[in-house]
């Protein structure tokens, strides 16, 4: 039993401090990553989240800069952008991608400019590897409870905005017509997206947070066609690649070459990947029904299946 734990699970594992904190805030953040990202897939605002998180590079390198945690870093501009893509952005789809693309392009520049001076005037030894690609073994304790915070703040407006989104997501305009907030609803959802993909930078970095946002969501709705099943499977599905990736990047350590870690944004994205791909072997994704028409009075937030079976 030993020769199997040591093989499995490297020694010092379970006494790293490091490590508990990496389970600890990954977890975390891989639920409330599992659960957004099932609405952004819904919703079709998978380029928006992939924008914030981009974009989150910005606030993260700027935080970098003048000390800060980078935390805060990623949240701040991730919300700004946000608010700017609900403000200028029309309605129909064309108009969201037009406005996501004008603040996408604006946030790389200004990232590019911190990571510049990042590296040429300041001290700051490995901010442009910890921005773009996380580094989850060196996440401070004191960062424990602000991120746990922002996760239940996540989990909050998920809750209360579920039903609502779901309905605006597919008729908006009928949304509207029973009295939906609809406009309020999805500055909700780009709030928490904006702080689900900065939770996610964090973790496996700015770059590869789309990763843990949408392919656990996809996967998930490859399985199963209802909403809330979707969610619950997303979050196990980022949950178990986080976890998983978190045991292979400390036993990486000591693979060859020796003491040459592997990181954990590389395991956790390749987990997701290969989740993905084994939901489209056959006889894995759901079973299709007969489509037949659906009647004229049919409830929108039923039509739900429909949209989201891929």
């Amino acid at each position: 039993m030993s020769g199997i734990r040591h093989w499995v699970f490297e020694p010092g594992l379970f006494d790293s401090d490091a490590v508990r904190t990496a389970v600890l805030v990954g977890g975390a953040v891989a639920v409330v990553s599992g659960m957004v990202g099932v609405l952004t897939v819904i919703r079709g605002q998978s380029f928006a989240g992939h924008a914030l998180a981009d974009v989150g590079a910005t606030g993260g390198s700027g935080a970098f800069l003048i000390g800060l945690n980078p935390l805060w870093g990623f949240i701040g501009i991730a919300v700004v952008a946000a608010g700017i893509m609900e403000t200028v952005g029309a309605r129909r789809p064309r108009g969201r991608d037009v406005a996501t693309g004008i603040v996408l392009g604006a946030g790389l520049g200004l990232a590019a400019l911190f990571l510049y001076w990042d590296t040429t005037w300041s001290n700051t030894t490995g901010a442009s590897i910890t921005v773009l690609f996380g580094s989850m073994f060196v996440i401070s304790g004191s960062t424990v409870p602000i991120v746990l915070a922002f996760a239940v703040f996540v989990l909050a407006v998920v809750v209360l905005l579920y039903r609502m989104l779901l309905l605006s997501s597919l008729h908006p305009d009928l949304a509207a017509a029973r009295g939906v907030p609809v406009r309020l609803a999805g500055i909700g959802y780009l709030a928490a997206l904006a702080v689900t993909v900065s939770l996610s930078a964090m973790t496996i970095g700015a770059v590869l947070s789309t990763a843990l946002l949408i392919g656990p969501a996809a996967t998930a709705l490859r399985l199963t066609k209802r909403p809330g099943a979707a969610m619950a499977l997303s979050s196990a599905i980022a949950v178990a690649a986080t976890w998983l990736g978190i045991l292979l990047a400390y036993d990486s350590y000591y693979w060859p070459p020796l003491n040459r870690g592997w990181p954990v944004s590389f395991f956790v994205v390749v987990l997701v990947f290969a989740g993905y791909l084994f939901t489209h072997l056959p006889g894995t994704g759901p079973r299709r029904a007969r489509q037949t028409p659906a009647p004229a009075t049919a409830s929108p937030v039923g039509l739900i299946n429909t949209r989201t079976g891929a």
